[in-house]
């Protein structure tokens, strides 16, 4: 029995605006679903706090998305996905979608050397929740990893294409480049956003794996395998939440979406912190 409604909105949650690239994707793969889109503006980034406090900020994150009555949730925070999953599967009853599985898959398929990079915030590198999961079905595959923090502000800052972030890329990924890989993670939903200054310093040769194209393709899957894709032929809506900056966020979400966004609402920090106890 379909205990869903199928309008009902696809939830997506990022520690800030790189979540958007998941947004993106979505709307390219199911452009009649309706999203809610939460960015916790006001306490990125993610990926140098404590896994506890990413945990409790995820658990905040997702109720703020399923009282606004999604039927499923997209992790759009590699960080999130590589230590708050487990919580969040207790937690709620929703499907949930995370990062690490589906780019990791993607990047199995697209090597040809058997070379992995990745890149990612402290915490995902240093919870090493890519090798981890590349070794788990293929443990002859290479993984080269690189904590690259600095990209996140760079994102949020909207340096796209920036003298500083190539010079911060070029520090960043030597190591990686060293190895020869020629597949390439971006372990962190911000950078896609910075993916032409990514790619102009790994070479043409080295394909970037994007876990927002896999993470849509997996929603479609679910969607389908619970049947409660949107069955409207209406093209689906975007709201927009965050908890702090909305205008700075309107700003670079119309930048990299292309569209323009009028719909972003503010969400009290505070009313964050008290979501679990209500």
């Amino acid at each position: 029995m379909n205990f869903f409604e199928t309008e009902k909105p696809i939830g997506v949650f990022d520690s800030g605006i790189g979540g958007l690239t998941v947004v993106k994707r979505l709307l390219s793969t199911l452009p009649n679903e309706n999203i809610v889109y939460f960015g916790d503006t006001a306490r990125v980034p993610y990926g140098s706090k404590s896994n506890e406090t990413v945990i409790e900020y995820s658990l905040q994150d997702a109720q703020f998305l399923i009282n606004k009555n999604v039927k499923l949730i997209v992790v759009a925070c590699n960080t999130a996905s590589s230590v708050a999953i487990p919580a969040l599967k207790e937690k709620f009853s929703v499907p949930i979608v995370e990062m690490i599985g589906v780019g990791s898959d993607a990047a199995k398929k697209a090597t040809v050397s058997g070379k992995i990079g990745v890149i990612g915030t402290r915490a995902t590198i240093n919870n090493k929740a890519y090798s981890t999961a590349i070794h788990k079905t293929n443990p002859a595959l290479e993984v080269y990893e690189a904590a690259c923090p600095l990209f996140v502000p760079l994102a949020e800052e909207g340096w796209i294409d920036h003298s500083a972030t190539r010079l911060i890329a070029r520090e960043y990924l030597a190591e990686v480049k060293e190895h020869g890989v020629d597949t390439l993670v971006l372990g962190c939903t911000h950078y896609p956003i910075l993916a032409g200054t990514i790619q102009a310093e790994m070479g043409e040769g080295v394909k970037l794996i994007d876990s927002g194209v896999a993470a849509a393709d997996q929603v479609r899957k679910e969607l389908d395998r619970l049947a409660i894709g949107a069955r409207s032929a209406v093209p689906g809506n975007v709201d927009f939440y965050v908890s702090d900056l909305p205008q700075k966020f309107s700003e670079i979400a119309e930048l990299f979406l292309g569209r323009k966004i009028n719909n972003v609402h503010r969400v009290d920090p505070e009313v964050l912190q008290n979501i679990l106890n209500q």
